[in-house]
């Protein structure tokens, strides 16, 4: 059979789709010649069909194998549109593949294509541990028909388990982990230590969260350096009994808290001292931290606290930020406003951000729900295009407008009733609703209606596989923060499908959002989880005039006085307008953050890249040893050859790691200097500039030259050991992810905090 006509016409129709870039009529013209093997492929046995996947070499031969393996070792035929978005993965795009569409399965199939084509090993990045071990293990009988090896790794991997997943052809690893393996491999000593191979291809799942929402995340390998508890503590009591409107004030975004003049006294006659002296900074930089941690960051939205540890809440999947944590002393503020002690931020010895380290992969494609709406950001950063792929089956969902109420609690109201009547007819319902506490609170008020539903959120996302998995059986009612990177598909009649058409006869699934998201991609990846595969569903959202994205970006243009109904239900088109308003303004602010985040990375990761060569050509040849004839030339030629090289590679490596570290910190004391000269009116990222390059220019010579101070200074012995010389490195090591700090760094605190003491609005 040929392509039919109907999915022919389906394309056509995808192609026109605003914001599509990537024509997809070249590949669909593949998709016949694809077809036309199967007959021939099916009557291969297992070992013909491995040894044939040996020697494909075009995408016909890839996709025609890939398809029979999947057919044979998962009892699953992938689509033709599985095809397409596989060769588009092939041809190095980002696809935009609808939930339920087989993803998986596609960039299993895509990632053999790529070893095959001579451009393994592949790493496909997830966003957490659990899809990285789920999908490897999933797909291994796949990858093993093709003559080809699987791994993955996780956070509790050993070295030597990476080393063997790293070996494998295609390895399964979330970005973070992949990253962190990265950074400890550019610190070893032995080549033999290093765990990764050098980079190739990277097909990125989830793509629009890894390479948009954490792109500017900061991986961070850290050493051993003692945290300082008290003064963190110390402001953390002081704040703790200030009362909103009395002693702090908030601003209407949320984002900005600052002292009254009572409160500012109270604060000074607890210390008996003036903040605002020259001497007590510290101590004015700590409280103020230490209020923001009290006013602006909520347990059970921002963060929650499990097993003694503060555990930061992503507020694009509503689950726990792995490792991740807040920077300038914001996270020491938290734990010490919990009465938990202060975990050490330690000293970097390396970093990378996200978006750089997936620009060291030569090769780099994706894959998405919802990657059309950040097209122009993948173009800008990455040099990525976007495919859109259509459905196997159309989409017949309905999407309802906005139900938007002029108050929270008429909105709250009224999502109740509406959950309240669907679970009354048995229709399953699944709600996405904005943080935990929104979460725990729906489901007090569903209990008190006499619904009963199961809340996923960042306290149980353990639990989460089986929670989703049952969310479309005959009346659940399922309550999750956010359903992003979630990985399960909801099947209409549960896991089991046993009341499939029963449900289906309800009108599928019913998706209802409890508010509007900061990003429209969040919004339809929400929606996406009814009508999978053609199925019937629906979706809706509430939003208040009261919502928090409404007041922060669309106070302005909502009129003062909206046409509503009885029970609060606004029916002004001005307001639907003000509210996609509010999130267009969000998105712009969050790319705004990109770009800028990126133009102060861009200089520290071409000198991380500069060093990196250097530090390759120390442990990988005898460039120091010959160094030290040239410069030492008495001392080195009364040592071995082979002792030379050993010692000559040891100290100038930990010299190497050492300074680079201490050049991480000044950049860092650096970034933070440049915004006092902003008040000057200086460009803070010229000046910025202006401070990094010449401390960089004189590392090298630096490193040299502490190298030969210690060659000289130190007697060697066939048995030397670098501690002998006192190069002691790190005694523990550990790794995190830098949280966006939401209110700006430390010091951005600190200037505002004096501009409003300036203009009175902080005096007493």
């Amino acid at each position: 059979m040929g392509v039919s006509q109907r999915l022919k016409t389906r394309f056509r129709r995808f192609l026109q789709r605003p914001g599509t870039t990537v024509d997809l009529a070249p590949l669909e013209k593949l998709l016949p010649a694809i077809e036309a093997r199967e007959e021939e492929v099916s009557a291969f046995d297992d070992a013909e069909l491995t040894e044939a996947a040996a020697a494909a070499s075009s995408y016909e031969e890839i996709c025609a194998l890939g398809r029979e393996a999947a057919r044979r070792g998962l009892d699953q035929r992938p689509y033709d549109v599985q095809l397409l978005g596989a060769m588009s993965l092939l041809s190095g795009k980002v696809a935009e593949m609808a939930t339920g569409e087989g993803k998986t399965l596609t960039a299993a199939i895509a990632a053999y294509g790529h070893v095959r084509l001579g451009n393994g090993p592949v790493h496909v990045l997830t966003v957490n541990d659990y899809l990285a071990r789920r999908d490897a293990v999933w797909m291994e009988p796949v990858y093993t028909l093709l003559g080809l090896t699987v791994g993955w790794v996780n956070e509790a991997s050993t070295p030597n388990e990476r080393r063997a997943a790293y070996a494998c052809d295609v390895t399964y690893v979330s970005v973070s982990e992949a990253g962190f393996d990265f950074l400890r491999d550019q610190l070893v000593t032995d080549i033999d230590d290093r765990v990764q191979r050098p980079l190739r291809t990277a097909i990125v799942d989830e793509a629009d969260s890894i390479l948009i929402d954490e792109a500017r995340v900061p991986m961070v390998l850290a050493g051993s350096v003692p945290g300082e508890q008290d003064p963190v503590h110390t402001a953390a009591a002081l704040v703790r009994g200030l009362r909103k409107g009395r002693h702090y004030t908030v601003a209407e975004d949320g984002r900005s808290v600052a002292f009254t003049s009572a409160g500012l006294a109270a604060v000074e006659a607890k210390l008996g001292i003036d903040l605002y002296d020259e001497e007590n900074v510290e101590q004015l930089s700590a409280v103020n931290v230490a209020l923001h941690a009290h006013a602006l960051l909520h347990r059970d939205v921002d963060y929650i606290v499990r097993d003694n540890t503060v555990e930061l809440i992503d507020e694009m999947r509503g689950r726990v930020a792995q490792r991740r944590r807040w920077p300038d002393g914001l996270q020491a503020a938290v734990e010490a406003k919990e009465g938990l002690d202060a975990t050490a931020e330690g000293e970097v010895l390396g970093t990378i951000a996200v978006q750089a380290y997936i620009g060291l992969y030569p090769k780099v494609c994706g894959m998405t729900a919802t990657a059309v709406l950040v097209g122009d950001q993948l173009r800008e950063f990455f040099g990525l295009e976007v495919a859109v792929i259509p459905p196997n089956t159309p989409c017949v969902r309905v999407d309802e407008p906005d139900r938007i109420y002029a108050t929270r609690a008429e909105k709250e109201e009224a999502l109740i009733d509406e959950i309240k009547r669907c679970h009354a007819d048995g229709r399953p319902v699944l709600v996405g609703t904005l943080d935990v506490k929104e979460s725990e609170q729906l489901a007090v008020g569903l209990n008190a209606a006499g619904v009963p539903c199961v809340v996923l959120n960042a306290k149980n996302d353990d639990e989460e596989a089986a929670i989703i998995a049952e969310a479309g059986a005959y009346g659940a009612v399922t309550v999750s923060t956010q359903m992003a990177g979630r990985g399960v598909d909801i099947r209409l009649g549960g896991s089991d499908q046993a009341d499939r058409d029963r449900v289906a006869g309800l009108g599928g699934l019913f998706v209802i959002g409890s508010g509007r998201n900061d990003s429209r991609r969040v919004d339809d990846q929400l929606r996406g989880r009814a009508g999978r595969q053609g199925d019937p569903g629906g979706s809706v959202f509430f939003v208040s005039l009261e919502d928090d994205l409404v007041v922060r970006h669309a106070g302005d243009t909502v009129p003062p006085s909206p046409r509503m109904n009885a029970d609060g239900l606004v029916t002004d088109p001005q307001v639907d307008y003000a509210v996609e308003h509010a999130q267009r303004v969000a998105e712009g602010v969050n790319h705004e953050i990109h770009r800028n985040t990126w133009r102060y990375s861009v200089v520290i990761e071409q000198q991380r890249k500069a060093l990196a060569e250097r530090r390759e050509r120390l442990l990988t040849s005898d460039v120091a040893a010959l160094m030290l004839l040239d410069k030492s030339p008495e001392k080195a030629g009364e040592m071995d050859e082979d002792l030379l090289a050993r010692v000559a590679r040891s100290i100038a490596l930990y010299h190497l790691d050492r300074l680079w570290a201490e050049h991480l910190a000044e950049l860092s004391e650096v970034r933070e200097g440049v915004h006092l000269r902003a008040l000057g009116r200086l460009d803070p990222l010229d000046e910025f500039h202006r401070a990094a390059v010449p401390a960089f220019t004189n590392l090298v010579p630096e490193i040299e030259a502490r190298t030969l101070a210690t060659f000289a200074d130190t007697e060697f012995t066939e048995d030397w050991e670098p501690d002998e010389a006192e190069l002691v490195r790190p005694s523990a090591t550990w790794t995190y992810l830098v949280h966006d700090n939401p209110f700006g760094s430390e010091l951005d605190r600190l200037i505002a905090s004096v501009g409003r003491r300036l203009s009175g609005t902080g005096s007493r």
